[in-house]
């Protein structure tokens, strides 16, 4: 059994049990449960079933196992001929998610 489901604006694919690196949720302490219920599609062995945009009544339920932040990537603004450099870091903050349940 999977779903699709929509949450900060991109679409994860997630299976009972499964590890998830999603945007940061603020709000929400590690060890507690998130509930996702923008839910696109959900499948099982037997069934499908596809939302119009989201579908009525589903959910998944996540447990929250830590927040933290990326590795660091390097922004490089450069004019040649100019002596025009610049250089900058950034790193995305991430929580990291557990999969528990998913209701149809």
């Amino acid at each position: 059994m999977y779903a699709i489901i929509d949450f900060g604006g991109r679409q994860y694919k997630v299976e009972e049990g499964q590890s998830l690196l999603t945007e940061k949720i603020n709000g929400v302490e590690p060890g507690t449960d998130y509930e996702f219920d923008r839910v696109i599609l959900v499948k099982n062995d037997s069934e499908a079933k596809v939302g119009k945009p989201y579908v009525e009544g589903a959910k998944v339920v996540a447990e929250v196992v830590e927040h933290g932040k990326d590795r660091k990537l390097k922004i490089i603004k450069f004019k040649g001929r100019k002596q025009y450099r610049k250089v900058k870091g950034h790193r995305q903050q991430y929580t990291e998610v557990k999969i528990k349940k998913i209701d149809m």
